[in-house]
């Protein structure tokens, strides 16, 4: 591969940016919200539940959104402006975390921030249409996830002092520790995305076919082509079985995201331990999303997903097993390796199958598989934790939709089609 184009590098700062509060959501953020809902006296299998009522919550929303304003921003060019919007939302979702005083108001400005970042991304993926070619998409996204991951642990580290060590190395509480966290992290969040925001120009759109027909798209107008859009989908049968696939193989990636340290507390992984082998999480996924990325110049992009899909398959068994820490550092490992590499080839798989210019709607479309699934996750490790009063009874679930993703993308990626 040639070297990254400057945009292409600006781009991949966005995943640097907004990877940091992801990364905080899969660690600090739980484990800071377990800690003040025990305070409260909320029992563990209820705040884990809650937890992820609040996250299938904001994945609804964006459900609602993302499509409807894509199929607007296809149309008016306004990509970059919804963009910059909801990552600013998210930015100062962040950062009011450093000010909610209660268990009750942590979650609810989570809710925001969720919301905030989780439509962003829907803009941000459809910009990658936008930024690269065909012949480089696949490695261009494997760069995005990849630098992210890495790029992320540089405030994420400094948070980590901030937590663990804060108090002996600048004087300040825990509790202190974790909400200058959050400001560093809205901060940085913020500031690496500058030169995307400066540079990025949408490149493809619906715009002269709708202005010559006569027509402007509006939010009103925005649902009616989402209705278009999904009677076009049925249609188009490699692309709707692959966000079928998509949903249900998407569903324990990112669920494993979501509640990984809910569920290391659950078994009773110390904290510390959580954040330290989740950190290496971050460090393994950089390497192994650019490997992955550069695998597709020798094997085709859907045999390394199906690969991806089958190591999940297995990571979810052996978290049933899961009761000391050591484990937990072997599981953070493994999820490192494939992590960015199934969700990078994923992005990449459907903006090669996709029209261009109505990328932003079809990452709507995507975002709803996407995020419908993590819904369904998070809601099943919820209700089956209450249900069954153990975290365990989910990831049985988790396991199974594996397997049912993995035949259902084999049978899609046989299609052939338009080359992906």
């Amino acid at each position: 591969m040639k070297k990254l184009t400057k945009l292409e590098k600006y781009w991949i700062l966005y995943d640097v940016g907004n990877s940091a509060f992801v990364l905080l959501l899969a660690t600090i953020i739980p484990i800071y919200y377990k800690n003040i809902a025990q305070a409260a006296g909320v029992s563990d299998s209820d705040s884990t539940a809650y937890f992820g009522y609040i996250a299938s919550a904001a994945t609804l929303i964006v459900a609602i959104l993302g499509p409807t304003l894509g199929s607007v921003a296809d149309r008016r060019r306004w990509k970059k402006p919804f963009f910059i919007a909801f990552m600013v939302l998210g930015a100062l979702g962040c950062a009011a975390l450093a000010l909610a005083g209660s268990w009750v108001s942590f979650l609810g400005v989570i809710l925001l921030a969720r919301v905030g970042l989780n439509t962003s991304i829907v803009f941000y993926d459809s910009m990658l249409v936008d930024v690269t070619d065909n012949d480089r998409v696949d490695q261009v996204s494997a760069h995005g996830y990849a630098w992210g991951y890495i790029g992320s642990c540089i405030p994420f580290v400094i948070s980590l002092l901030l937590v663990l060590q804060g108090e002996s190395l600048f004087g300040i509480s825990m509790a202190a520790g974790i909400q200058i966290a959050f400001l560093l992290n809205a901060v940085w969040w913020v500031l690496v995305t500058l030169p995307l925001l400066r540079n990025y120009k949408q490149k493809f759109s619906m715009a002269d076919k709708e202005e010559a027909a006569g027509g402007q798209a509006s939010a009103g107008k925005g649902l009616e082509h989402v209705r278009q859009l999904w009677a076009d989908l049925k249609q188009d049968k490699r692309v709707l079985l692959f966000l079928a696939a998509f949903f249900f193989y998407i569903d324990g990636v990112y669920t494993i995201i979501e509640m990984a340290t809910t569920y290391g507390k659950d078994v009773g992984i110390d904290d510390t331990s959580m954040l330290l082998a989740l950190l290496l999480t971050q460090v393994v996924a950089f390497p192994f999303a650019i490997l992955f990325g550069r695998l597709t110049k020798k094997y085709a992009p859907g045999r390394l997903i199906g690969v991806c899909v089958l190591a999940y398959f297995g990571i979810a068994v052996f978290a049933l097993f899961l009761v000391s820490a050591w484990q937990f550092w072997l599981l953070a490992t493994c999820v490192g390796v494939f992590q960015g590499a199934i969700q990078a080839l994923s992005r990449s798989y459907f903006a090669k199958i996709i029209p261009k210019e109505k990328s932003s709607e079809y990452f709507g479309i995507f975002d709803v598989f996407g995020k419908g699934a993590s819904f369904t996750g998070t809601l099943v490790m919820g209700l089956s934790t209450q249900l069954f009063d153990t975290s365990r009874a989910g990831v049985c679930v988790l396991a199974l939709m594996f397997l049912i993703g993995l035949a259902i993308f084999q049978k899609q990626d046989k299609m052939g089609g338009k080359k992906a």
